[in-house]
C-alpha cells in the first residue's frame, strides 16, 4: 500500500530516541521529511545524522511557550510545508499519585499536559486540509498503571483534549487522534524494569499479561503511527488507537 507520505513534512517531539524516533524512521523510510525535537541537543544531532538529509532537528523543551512556534517555523523554513505532527513527551516521574509532591505535579503539568496542548493547538492552526496530529499517550488513558500516578492523572485528559480538537479542526479537514502504546522495549522501559527489585521477574510478569506474549520493538509502533498520520488513514480522527499487543482489558 502506498501511504501517500512522499514529500510530506511532519514534526515529531520527544523523538531523538524511543517511539518518536521509530516513527520518524518509518516516515522517512516511506518518503516523508521530518523535524524532530527533544531536550537533549546531542541526542537530537545523533538522531538527525542517522535519519539522513530528510531530517532536521531542534533541541527544545515543550514546557517553553515558544517551542511549538519554533518547530513550525523550522519545518516551513527547512522543507517549505507542514503536514502533521506526532506529539510525545518523556514519561513523568514514577510514583503513586499520592506520593508525588506538588512541585513534581506542576512540572509534569507544564510539560506533559500543557506542553502537549500548546503544541497540538499551534500545529493544528498551521496545517492545511489533510493534515494530521497524533498524541502519543498511554494505556493509562483507559486503565491506571501501577506506580505511574502522574501518567494516569494527565493522559486521560489529553485524550479528551484530542477529541475536542478533532471536533474543532475537523471541518477544516485536519485530523487529531491519540495513540496508546503498550509495552515496547525502549530505554524508558528498561529504566522502569531496572528500578524494580527483580528486573527479570518484572519483565516476565509484563510479558505474561500481553496476549501476544512479547514486548514489542519500537519500529512496530513507528509503522502504526506513520500509517495513522498518513493520507491512507484519512477518515480516522477523534479516537484513541491502542498499539499494545492486546494487553488492554477494556474496549
Amino acid at each position: 500500500m502506498d501511504l501517500g507520505l512522499a514529500d510530506r513534512v511532519f514534526i515529531l517531539t520527544g523523538a531523538s530516541r524511543g517511539l518518536g524516533f521509530a516513527t520518524a524512521r518509518a516516515l522517512v523510510d516511506d518518503g516523508a521529511r521530518v523535524v524532530i525535537s527533544s531536550r537533549n541537543a546531542e541526542q537530537v544531532a545523533e538522531a538527525v545524522a542517522e535519519l539522513g538529509p530528510n531530517a532536521a532537528g531542534l533541541a527544545a523543551d515543550l514546557a517553553d511557550d515558544g517551542t511549538p512556534r519554533e518547530l513550525v517555523d523550522t519545518a516551513l523554513e527547512r522543507f517549505g510545508r507542514l503536514d502533521g505532527a506526532l506529539i510525545s513527551v518523556g514519561g513523568p516521574t514514577p510514583g503513586t499519585a499520592a506520593s508525588i509532591d506538588d512541585a513534581q505535579w506542576r512540572a509534569a503539568f507544564e510539560t506533559v499536559f500543557l506542553g502537549s496542548v500548546r503544541t497540538a493547538r499551534t500545529v493544528a492552526n498551521a496545517l492545511p486540509e489533510g493534515g494530521a496530529i497524533a498524541l502519543v499517550l498511554s494505556t493509562s488513558v483507559k486503565t491506571p498503571l501501577a506506580g505511574l500516578g502522574v501518567s494516569s492523572g494527565f493522559r486521560p485528559g489529553l485524550a479528551m483534549v484530542a477529541k475536542d480538537m478533532a471536533d474543532e479542526f475537523g471541518p477544516r479537514g485536519v485530523r487529531v487522534l491519540s495513540i496508546l502504546p503498550g509495552r515496547f522495549m525502549t530505554a524508558r522501559s528498561r529504566e522502569l524494569f531496572e528500578a524494580t527489585d527483580d528486573p527479570a521477574a518484572a519483565t516476565a510478569e509484563v510479558i505474561a499479561a500481553i496476549p501476544l506474549r512479547r514486548i514489542a520493538e519500537p519500529i512496530e509502533f513507528g509503522r502504526a503511527a506513520a500509517f495513522l498520520l498518513s493520507p491512507a488513514a484519512s477518515f480516522v480522527t477523534g479516537c484513541v488507537v491502542p498499539v499494545d499487543g492486546g494487553s488492554l482489558r477494556t474496549l
